[in-house]
């Protein structure tokens, strides 16, 4: 494992980039390539340019990013680009259709990136992530968010009932 520390001087270089299928690979100073590689945020999360793990497609660890402004520009700026896709969480402020009586399920809901429908493949694919917040994933794996179910309206909180 690489680690990467804030001084650039004592930094193992490495290279990000996109393949054909839009993985990010990282080549390390020897000049090894992991496909797939998903960087996570490590704690404290109040500090999102630091900490940050990268880890190849079985999530072993293969680098660790101490400070994103240690490194070079390009690569530094294709990490906080992949971290942005990967943290691309819509907020759901209304949900305005979901059948329950029927899974999978097509979803009509608007959402602070304004409206947009998606399919809800099982019951699981929300999570209770406390006693008023949730989290739904789509067949796509792209995560919405419901901060408190308690400020959404009526209507919608009925409709999500019927789901957790």
């Amino acid at each position: 494992m690489s680690s990467l520390p804030s001084d650039p001087s004592e930094a193992r270089p490495f290279g990000l980039s996109h393949d054909a299928w839009d993985r990010l690979v990282l080549t390390d100073a020897e000049g090894r390539r992991y496909v797939g590689v998903v960087p996570i945020r490590a704690f404290p999360l109040t500090e999102p340019r630091r900490w940050i793990s990268l880890r190849d497609s079985e999530a072993r660890e293969i680098a660790f990013v101490e400070d994103l402004d240690a490194l070079p520009r390009e690569v530094a700026a294709a990490l906080e680009d992949e971290l942005s896709r990967r943290e691309f969480v819509p907020i759901i402020q209304r949900i305005l259709r979901a059948p329950a009586d029927v899974l999978p399920s097509e979803w009509q809901v608007e959402t602070d990136r304004g409206p947009t429908r998606f399919t809800l493949l099982s019951d699981d694919d929300i999570r209770l992530l406390g006693p008023h917040r949730a989290l739904i994933t789509d067949a796509h794996g792209l995560r919405y968010l419901v901060p408190d179910t308690l400020r959404l309206d009526p209507a919608s909180l009925r409709i999500l009932e019927r789901f957790i």
